[in-house]
């Protein structure tokens, strides 16, 4: 007896792929307009977590008065924005408010193409534990950005720069493990039979050093450390400033001192350009010269906009710049570590 031939095969590797660049498009957008946001000491504008029914802005004067009169009982009223006027309230209230509905829209953007993809059983093996990961991660930053809001709401009027920095690297995360399955997913839709690809010990060393750089950025953001010093190579008169007060016990320094977390940010962004640049120069040797001048242009881009911004004083439009190119340095990155892991696959 003849064997039934067996179904066809529906997964869509392709279209998987394009649906998940779209959405880590979004996120880098996310990742720029949280930076305006941060920038612009708009996150504490929004004093209620209305996961529903706050994606509704305020329509008329009387509701923008309620959603005023809520914030002028907030901390950040109280005691830094006293005497703010009605108008000026709109302003920040606007910025937090693209960012919070951005995070459902992107919520939307992934949840509701992932239950479609399901229902035509158009994931390949291997892949639904993963985008149901990413799916998970994306509600855990949700949860993670409240959580963060919160600790301004209290008795400090700014939150959290450590929940701050694991709001963004979360993000980040998310960011990377996006472009990473896209790219293991468009190799899947050029070869059937290819196995996802791995990662070399250079790779994850740059991820590694990367990431640290990220979570002293983040520091450098919460703590407003960017305003310590304004002059580059050195702080003031001396590399590191010898009548910097210390606290106690030493490590603290590394998280809570401006002038140390500044000091790190700036001097550890070397060790990224090495780690990076050595990345860039295997993936121009093994072929992917595109891969490898794009990492190296953006290391070079990234260091500029990081001293300019110091020199500028935290100008608004070339801190965003510098976050936003931070991002698409991860993106370059994660190609570059990609397309080697593949190649040797």
């Amino acid at each position: 007896m003849l064997k039934p031939p067996p179904p066809p095969v529906r997964a869509r590797p392709r279209a998987l792929s394009n649906w998940l660049f779209a959405v880590a498009a979004l996120v880098v957008l996310m990742v720029v307009v949280g930076g305006i946001t941060r920038l612009t000491e708009s996150g504490l504008s929004m004093v209620r977590w209305e996961p529903i029914s706050g994606i509704v802005p305020p329509l008329n004067e009387a509701q923008w008065q309620a959603e005023f009169d809520h914030y002028r009982q907030s901390p950040q009223y109280q005691q830094v924005n006293r005497g703010m006027s009605l108008d000026e309230f709109k302003t920040i209230f606007f910025w937090e408010y693209v960012h919070r509905v951005l995070g459902r829209l992107i919520g939307l953007a992934f949840a509701l193409p992932l239950a479609w993809f399901a229902v035509k059983k158009a994931i390949p093996r291997g892949y639904g534990w993963k985008l149901v990961g990413l799916l998970a991660l994306g509600g855990l930053q949700g949860a993670i950005g409240w959580w963060m809001v919160a600790s301004g709401l209290v008795d400090e009027p700014a939150v959290s720069h450590i929940r701050l920095a694991v709001h963004l690297l979360t993000a980040l995360v998310i960011l990377g493990a996006l472009v990473w399955v896209a790219l293991d997913l468009r190799t899947l839709a050029r070869n059937p039979g290819a196995a996802p690809a791995g990662i070399s010990a250079l790779a994850v060393w740059t991820l590694s050093v990367l990431f640290v750089q990220f979570l002293f950025g983040a520091y450098v953001a919460g703590l407003d450390a960017g305003h310590a010093f304004n002059s580059w190579p050195l702080m003031g008169d001396a590399l590191f400033p010898p009548d910097t007060p210390m606290l106690e016990p030493w490590l603290r320094n590394f998280v809570d001192n401006p002038i140390v977390v500044q000091f790190v940010h700036r001097w550890l962004a070397f060790a990224v350009a090495g780690v990076a640049l050595a990345l860039a120069w295997r993936a121009w040797r093994a072929g992917f010269a595109a891969e490898g001048a794009a990492v190296a242009g953006l290391i070079v881009v990234q260091i500029l906009l990081g001293i300019m911004t110091l020199l500028s004083g935290v100008e608004l439009w070339v801190a965003v710049a510098h976050q936003g190119v931070a991002a698409l340095l991860l993106v370059a990155i994660v190609l570059a570590a990609h397309r080697l892991g593949a190649a040797r696959a």
